[in-house]
């Protein structure tokens, strides 16, 4: 029987968001505590595969803590500006993971939590809490397990005991003693984890230590006995309640269908591209999203032209060609000093070819002759009626003009395209448009050249790494101007 799971959402998010790295997606938006979350919740559903499952969360305002003691929680600082901008996209990810989501005002998560483990044990539901808050380890008993996702840790009944130096019915008298510096809550002065395990190993009980707290020598029993007032409240404010009125019982937290159209909306804009790819991976083109989607078309075919009977059967094409995606790649990103290495083309989606040029680092290749080629090319290239489509096709044809080639026909340019539809809403750069509208994760010129002073110009980059790299941005040119020009006309 798969295990009822309950998940500690605020402990997930406060420890991922510290956890991690501040990760930011191309528009400066943060996403690191989104990721580090809705991974750990990944990792979880595929190792227990619930039927049952519900990720908790604090609602915002007061709770009945704070109503008993003012200074609960009162040193914590605001919640960072960018941590903020993370909740609600987290939550609508969750529930469109088909997660439910649960968020009760005036009482805690663990509060939910506790009182949703009670219900469990009542139904005999074998039940984890994943959580790193080891206020939950007083639940624990025959039913109840703790996980904590980030390190594998796994607290049973004897992990307890091993850990705490106590059984789990003893630890809510445990953190009485010692307190909760995260929470505000004060314990005992000057008693920390190994003298409360001893007192209560010795005593059996806060109950028989208070009784008996006459016993307790030196400093830390005048701290005992002085404390004993508080130690009523203090218990009150680290014990889990476990009586919430809640509309619900653990048997109707089920899992849902993913909402998969929502979720590739989500991981595009987050430019979470590993899901994002994953997921297309399992959605067919209908359900997905009305835009092409070409991630994992089996049928990509990018040739690289290396001899002359190719290079014809390629020029035909073109020439016959409504529309050509055209690209060079420079040894510069100076245009006035570029020349060329290598062109590339695509007449339709997932089919492109890449020609090199003037690659020639040792073992490259012998290639077709550059000046020859581009000769054979220019009456093409030069023919105002060929119409021709690029991405930023004012660099092309400035590097084209080194080599006395006067580019004409542009009739459509993705770049530009992009920037007509939504000036502000995203960078224009291929590899963000990709990712944004087609849902692909492109090759980046840093994948095939390296970072750095050590970064390879492209005449030193291995042909058919080139070539791939190269062919790709000739189709992935034609595919964005396949999905932008049908909505530009339609404004």
């Amino acid at each position: 029987m798969a295990p009822f799971v309950l998940i500690d959402g605020s402990s997930y998010l406060y420890r991922a968001f510290h956890a991690l790295p501040p990760l930011i997606n191309s528009h400066g938006e943060p996403t690191g505590a989104i990721y580090g979350v809705i991974n750990m919740l990944r990792k979880l559903l595929s190792e227990y595969k619930p039927e049952h499952v519900a990720v908790v969360f604090d609602a915002k305002g007061k709770t009945f803590r704070d109503a008993l003691y003012a200074e609960y929680k009162a040193h914590r600082p605001i919640m960072p500006e960018e941590l903020q901008k993370q909740i609600e996209p987290l939550h609508a990810i969750i529930k469109a993971m088909g997660l439910p989501l649960l968020m009760i005002e005036g009482v805690e998560a663990d509060d939910v939590i506790g009182t949703l483990t009670r219900d469990a044990v009542a139904a005999n539901m074998p039940t984890i809490i994943s959580t790193g808050d080891k206020d939950f380890a007083q639940l624990v008993n025959g039913h109840i397990t703790l996980i904590n996702t980030m390190t594998g840790d796994q607290l049973d009944r004897a992990n307890v005991i091993k850990k705490f130096g106590v059984p789990p019915e003893l630890i809510i008298d445990y953190l009485t003693l010692v307190g909760d510096s995260v929470d505000n809550i004060p314990g005992v002065p000057g008693v920390g984890p190994k003298t409360a395990a001893k007192w209560l190993a010795e005593y059996g009980s806060l109950d028989n230590l208070m009784a008996r707290a006459d016993e307790i020598k030196s400093k830390v029993g005048e701290n005992l006995r002085a404390t004993i007032p508080q130690l009523s409240l203090i218990k009150q404010l680290v014990t889990i309640k476990q009586d919430v009125v809640l509309a619900f019982k653990p048997a109707e937290l089920t899992c849902k269908t993913p909402d998969n159209k929502t979720l590739i909306e989500w991981f595009k804009r987050l430019e979470f591209k590993n899901w994002l790819a994953e997921l297309l991976k399992q959605t067919s083109a209908n359900e997905q999203n009305p835009m092409p989607n070409t991630l994992h078309c089996e049928t990509k075919q990018y040739d690289i032209i290396l001899t002359e009977l190719d290079f014809n059967k390629w020029l035909i094409q073109l020439e016959q060609a409504e529309l050509f995606a055209f690209d060079t790649e420079t040894n510069s990103l100076d245009y006035m000093a570029a020349e060329i290495i290598g062109v590339s083309f695509a007449v339709e989606a997932h089919k492109a070819a890449y020609i090199p040029l003037a690659h020639d680092y040792l073992a490259a290749p012998t290639q077709l002759n550059r000046e020859k080629i581009l000769q054979r090319l220019k009456p093409l290239l030069e023919n105002s009626a060929k119409k021709k489509l690029g991405h930023n096709l004012k660099y092309d044809m400035s590097v084209l003009a080194n080599h006395a080639i006067d580019l004409k026909g542009i009739a459509h340019d993705s770049m530009l395209e992009s920037y007509v539809l939504d000036s502000t809403g995203s960078r224009h750069d291929m590899d963000s448009l990709a990712l944004k509208y087609l849902g692909q994760h492109t090759i980046h010129f840093e994948d095939i050249a390296g970072k750095g002073a050590k970064q390879l110009t492209f005449n030193q980059i291995d042909i058919t790494k080139g070539g791939e790299y190269a062919a790709e941005d000739a189709d992935i040119t034609l595919q964005l101007h396949q999905t932008f020009w049908p909505r530009l006309c339609e404004s």
